[in-house]
Formats: structure tokens, C-alpha cells, sequence
């Protein structure tokens, strides 16, 4: 007779949850408007402390006037910084994408690279924005994404104690087939808004709820 670990019981009812998160949002996407992969670059920049309907607000304007990493890099400081001022921390942001910009135009040909150790070389970027970038940009599974939905969820579910991102990560990677690693994030973050809410979560409106050791509590 197999014996069922904690760790193998934990990955089956990870498992289940990624089948009911699949079923709960089939079409879910990622929420950012974009058109290459330098724009979902920037927009991922934008949305750090901001939400990704006012990303959306911002971008049509700001990649009509600066279009490419070439565009961007080149581009008035004080004219980006009034275009994406709504995003909040537009200073530091405006920062970042120029300097991330440069940096494609002057060492990756203007193109956004497609590996996680060149995007971790870009200013501003972390493992965040470069698995959000390298999954709906390359196609690319490399990680999986954590943002404050995912960290969020994935403690309330009992799927790690941890609380640095990038441990989290690590955690969802050892429980999650990879091929399903970013459309896990996306279908979290959708669940975070509609149904586990930071303050006061819907457990009673929860399809997960059965499988969740944090139903009925406000906070992890």
C-alpha cells in the first residue's frame, strides 16, 4: 500500500484546486492592454502599487506617443513622468523604464530578451515583472508570477508559510506542472479580486472553500 506524505497530499489538493480554479475562470487572461513585448514590459512596470485598470488608462496615450524600447528610452523625462503620474511613483517608474529601455536598445538590439537572467538585468524588473513578461510575451513558463492576490491566496490555501515572494514561488513551483505555472497566477489573481478579498473574504461564496484550511478567516 503507498503511503500518502504530507508533501504528496498537499501537490493532490493543489492539484484539485488548479482544476477548479480552471473551471471557476476558462477564459482568464492577463488584465493588461499591450501590443509587443516591450509594452507589456512597461505596463508591468506601471502596475506595481497601482491597479491594472488604471494601467490601461495610461498606456493607449503613453505608447501612441513613445511606441518602442528606442522611443521610451529617448523620450523627455518630464514628459513620461506627466504621462504615467496617475500610476503613482512615476518618478522612480519613469526611471525604470528608461532605464530598462536603454538597456534593450544599447545591448539586446532593441529587442526585450527572452531569458530570466538578461530580464533580471533591466532596471526595475524583478522575477515578478519577467515571468508576467516572458509567459504572455514569449510564451515562456519560467517561474511562477507573485503578486499581493497570489501571495495572498497561496497562504491562506496552505500551500506555503512563507512570506518572501520569492520563496513562495519556489514553494508553487515544486507543487504546480510547470505548463500551468503562469495561468495558476492569473486564475488566483481573478479568485483574490472576486472572492478572497484581503479584509473580508467570501468563504461562503467559495468553490474552494472545502479544500481551503483558512476558510472563514479574515487574514492569514
Amino acid at each position: 500500500m503507498a503511503i500518502i506524505t504530507k508533501r504528496s497530499a498537499l501537490k493532490i489538493r493543489t492539484q484539485e484546486l488548479l482544476i477548479r480554479l480552471k473551471r471557476l475562470y476558462p477564459d482568464a487572461k492577463c488584465s493588461l492592454t499591450y501590443e509587443t513585448p516591450v509594452q507589456l514590459l512597461v505596463a508591468t512596470i506601471l502596475s506595481a502599487q497601482c491597479t491594472d485598470d488604471r494601467v490601461n488608462q495610461v498606456t493607449p496615450q503613453l505608447f501612441q506617443r513613445f511606441p518602442t524600447a528606442r522611443a521610451l528610452a529617448e523620450a523627455d523625462p518630464e514628459e513620461l513622468m506627466e504621462l504615467i503620474k496617475s500610476t503613482g511613483f512615476y518618478r522612480n517608474k519613469a526611471k525604470h523604464i528608461q532605464g530598462a529601455c536603454r538597456l534593450i536598445v544599447d545591448k539586446f538590439q532593441g529587442e526585450v530578451p527572452q531569458s530570466m537572467t538578461e530580464l533580471l538585468e533591466l532596471p526595475g524588473v524583478a522575477r515578478k515583472t519577467a515571468n508576467v513578461v516572458l509567459a504572455h510575451a514569449f510564451n515562456i513558463n519560467s517561474g511562477v508570477t507573485v503578486d499581493t492576490h497570489v501571495k495572498r491566496l497561496s497562504r491562506r490555501l496552505g500551500l506555503t508559510k512563507q512570506e518572501d515572494p520569492v520563496k513562495i514561488e519556489r514553494d508553487l513551483m515544486q507543487l504546480l506542472p510547470q505548463a500551468d505555472w503562469e495561468n495558476w497566477s492569473i486564475r488566483l489573481i481573478y479568485h483574490g479580486r472576486a472572492i478572497c478579498h484581503a479584509r473580508k473574504p467570501l468563504c461562503n461564496e467559495c468553490a474552494l472553500a472545502d479544500l481551503c484550511p483558512s476558510q472563514n478567516a479574515s487574514a492569514v
